[in-house]
């Protein structure tokens, strides 16, 4: 069942444990929570419910049973540390599809079987990885940004085994919402040179876009990072609104217009000029 997955570097097999979600969760919500994660990607969820641990496989009911050995069983049970009445979810699939989809699943059961805890629970997201495999490009794409700093600081162990590098990036999360973030920053050219190398930024493509900063890294920077707070998702927090646009003193709309203003608005001919923009009406089709 989960052997794809568990062998391929990008993929991923997670399991997600719901206290009591044996006794209290019926068939139709798994069928349920199975549409949810399809939002994500997932192409299934499977899951063991738990109705009696200490008589092993014959106190499991689930249809994956009969593809799991006895030991990857006992395996399960240890890790997740489920007990009688629960009910545990898999995800396997593509890292990325599985991290998505459980995450979100994990937020809804917690809200569903009253498992949030109430009051302010703040903690700092780490350990990111560096980088993530663009599989139609056929390169590597920067996870946060090309300029944030790999927890190495050796630039050959970076080029030798970037999927597994680690990035010095954070987030700061009150109640499930993100509201700040930020990084330390690359201060070294070498180290620079070769993110943008796995990027596929070639040196002379690097030097035409980014040779200020290679310059400035050249002569000397020193180690340097910074955090941006986002005060308008604080304020919806704060004031139990359910969206930053309740918050935000002149919200746009989903069209990015603005109603106190009424822009965006017409350009003239000369403005349009000044900014070397031509417009250029579509092609009316022949009769």
């Amino acid at each position: 069942v989960f052997a794809g997955p568990a062998a391929s570097p990008t993929g991923r097999v997670a399991a997600l444990l719901a206290p009591g979600g044996g006794e209290r969760l019926s068939r139709k919500h798994v069928d349920d929570y199975t549409t949810f994660v399809a939002i994500y990607g997932a192409k299934g969820l499977a899951y063991i419910k738990v109705n009696e641990r200490a008589a092993g496989r014959d106190g499991l009911q689930s249809p994956i049973l009969k593809f799991l050995p006895d030991a990857t069983i006992a395996g399960i049970l240890e890790r997740t540390g489920a007990v009688d009445g629960d009910l545990i979810f898999f995800g396997a699939d593509e890292a990325r599809v599985v991290n998505d989809a459980l995450g979100a699943l994990r937020v809804k059961l917690g809200n569903d079987l009253g498992l949030a805890e109430t009051g302010w629970r703040p903690l700092w997201v780490v350990d990111f990885p560096m980088f993530e495999w663009n599989a139609g490009e056929r390169r590597w794409d920067a996870l946060h940004h090309p300029f944030t700093a790999p927890a190495t600081e050796d630039a050959a162990e970076l080029l030798a085994n970037p999927g597994d590098t680690l990035s010095q990036a954070y987030d700061m999360v009150l109640n499930g919402t993100e509201i700040g973030g930020g990084s330390v920053r690359i201060h070294r050219r070498e180290m620079q040179s070769a993110v943008f190398g796995l990027l596929g930024i070639g040196p002379e493509e690097a030097e035409e876009k980014f040779g200020f900063l290679l310059d400035a890294l050249r002569y000397g920077a020193p180690p340097h990072g910074g955090l941006a707070f986002g005060l308008d998702r604080l304020i919806m927090l704060m004031t139990g609104a359910s969206s930053i646009r309740d918050v935000i003193a002149f919200p746009k709309t989903q069209s990015a217009a603005c109603p106190l203003t009424s822009a965006p608005g017409i350009a003239t001919e000369n403005q349009l000029r000044e900014l070397h923009i031509r417009l250029r009406n579509p092609a009316t089709p022949r009769a």
